[in-house]
């Protein structure tokens, strides 16, 4: 086998790794969810009504190299583009509640996780962590796509 296409297998392997999102301080009563799936066929997953405090959301995705050595992430929780790849978090009817004067979506990008960054997190005792403000300009959920990203950064896995 050729060093070439030795290279070119190793490009071709995908990783399993962790995420967590933080969503720090929303606003109480309103249900957020993780949303698993795409366009009209999706499901929330992870429902949380808001307290006091953040709530926390971790899940699994799987990442596969391109050929320029970016991760494209992959999985039933990545929405968009695969250079354009994001997470939605569901909020208030999105998420599945009733009475509640809040229909929003939260899309958190994960832009800025390069490769070494994939396979760091996909050790057992790590995961991408990324924490989001979760109270708006308006008081209500924050929504649309966060600004500014703060990003994600390698943490270590509960209870490791």
């Amino acid at each position: 086998m050729t060093l070439k296409r030795y290279a070119e297998m190793l490009r071709l392997v995908e990783r399993e790794l962790t995420l967590r999102i933080v969503l720090e301080a929303p606003p109480p009563g309103v249900d957020f969810s993780l949303q698993e799936g795409r366009g009209n066929d999706y499901k929330t997953v992870q429902t949380q009504r808001s307290k006091a405090g953040d709530l926390t959301f971790t899940f699994t995705a799987r990442a596969k190299q391109t050929t320029g050595g970016e991760p494209v992430f992959l999985g039933p929780f990545t929405q968009g583009p695969s250079h354009g790849r994001f997470i939605y978090l569901d909020i208030g009817t999105y998420a599945g509640q009733k009475e509640t004067p809040w229909s929003r979506r939260l899309k958190i990008p994960l832009r800025g996780i390069d490769w070494k960054m994939v396979e760091e997190a996909s050790g057992p005792a790590s995961v991408l962590e990324t924490h989001v403000h979760g109270t708006g300009r308006d008081g209500g959920p924050t929504c649309g796509t966060i600004k500014p990203f703060n990003g994600w950064t390698l943490a270590r896995r509960a209870g490791k």
